[in-house]
Formats: structure tokens, sequence, C-alpha cells
């Protein structure tokens, strides 16, 4: 088991990779974009990432992102390792990550913080963020377009004429590949693109405006029911960076 502490300027990337172990990816401050085959995830201040050992994956950080990487082994997983997920990060759970990642830990006091981590990441939250990977063409198709222009609201009468489908197979396809209506998908993109905005130091206005919210109010609404948190509140975790511990 290993775990490191390290920081990205906004727009770095890490190439497409995997591990031997399972990994837990906090991120203290800014944020960090977690592709894999499966879907997108985003790593922040109050969600950590939970990636599977052999799961390939690539990320991208947003705003100052201070890092904190932990490894499991095979045998000793405190979350399932069918897929990736993400879990809500609050109080004791974000000491215990940042204070596992100090350099030159001993061994009694890794193995002591390692007993308790495990405890309260088993207790965790599992969080709704998640835009999964499209398996269907069309799908794929209609998600890139959404994606592309967020700022401008798609109906499916619009996207189902561009990607071949009618508009029954299309909300058959969102029901089917992603568990959600088109506009319970939709707003989830919003929300995970807000997050990005917010942490490249977008006010709330302007990465709500980005995101396709016809006003602020509307937006910070969305914001809050989706995260538990308001956007200004985001923002401020994760552009300001903490103190390293």
């Amino acid at each position: 088991m290993s775990q490191t502490r390290h920081r990205h300027a906004a727009g770095d990337t890490i190439a497409r990779h995997r591990h031997d172990d399972h990994q837990l990816l906090y991120v203290s401050s800014g944020v960090l974009a977690v592709h894999t085959d499966r879907g997108a995830w985003a790593a922040g201040a109050d969600r950590a990432v939970w990636l599977p050992a052999g799961t390939w994956h690539q990320h991208r950080a947003y705003g100052l992102a201070t890092v904190h990487a932990l490894s499991f082994a095979l045998d000793d997983a405190p979350l399932p390792g069918d897929g990736p997920t993400v879990i809500a990060v609050t109080g004791l759970l974000r000491e215990l990550l940042t204070a596992a990642t100090e350099p030159d830990l001993t061994a009694g006091e890794n193995r002591r913080l390692r007993a308790v981590l495990r405890d309260r990441i088993r207790r965790a939250h599992v969080e709704p963020v998640t835009l999964p990977q499209p398996r269907d063409p069309r799908l794929r198709h209609a998600c890139r377009l959404v994606e592309a222009d967020l700022s401008t609201p798609r109906g499916t009468a619009w996207l189902a004429a561009r990607v071949g489908a009618s508009e029954r197979t299309l909300a058959r396809l969102f029901r089917s590949e992603f568990g959600a209506t088109y506009p319970q998908w939709r707003t989830t993109v919003r929300v995970f693109h807000a997050m990005i905005e917010l942490a490249d130091g977008a006010t709330v206005t302007q990465a709500g405006h980005r995101c396709g919210w016809a006003t602020t109010s509307a937006f910070v609404d969305t914001f809050a029911r989706t995260m538990g948190q308001t956007p200004g509140a985001y923002r401020s975790a994760a552009v300001i960076p903490r103190v390293p511990r």
C-alpha cells in the first residue's frame, strides 16, 4: 500500500494508465476530472473517486489541484471492486485523507491511520454525480452534441433528427443505459461541468450561464440540491488551496 500527495497546475493532464492495486483519489483543492472507459467522475474537496485495480483512466486538473492518492491491496478493499464510484468526503474522512498522505509517516502511524480510514470509507455516502460512457453510437453522438454546447438547450426532437433515431428510441436509450430521463441526464452533465468551471475560476454567474441555466438563482438552486452546497461554497473550497497538513 502506498500514498502520495502532489500538485498539478490548471490544465495538467495525466495520460491513460492503470494500477495493480485499488486507488482512492482525493483532491483537497481544485478539481480532478477522471475519465475511464465506463464514464467520467470529478474528484474535489468534498468528493473522492474510487478506482478498482486494473481500471484504465486518465486525469485532467482544473484549478490548482492538490491530489491525495491512496492505494489499497487487492485483498484489502474498503469499497466494491466492480467499478469506479464517487464517495462523499466530510469531516473526519477529509482529515484522515490529508493526514494519511503526509510525508515521512512512521509505519505505526500509517497503520493506525489506515485502520480508521478504512472504516470511514466503508461508511461514506456514494455520490450521484457521474457521467456514464454511452454504448449505443446514436446515444454517444447525442451526448457529444449536448456537451459541445451546454449553454444552448437541446430538445430530444433536435437531437433525434441529428443522430438518426426517433424521439421514442432516444428516450429509451437514455433510460436503458443511464437509468435516467434525458432532462435528468442533462442536469447531471451541467452540474458536472459547472464544478469544473467553478474550479477553473469562473464566477457563479459565469458558470451558470456557460452550463445552460437561464438565471443564476436557478443554477444555485439546482447545484445546491445536487451537491449539498451552493456553487459559491463549492468554488471557495475548490479555488482557494487548503494549507497542506
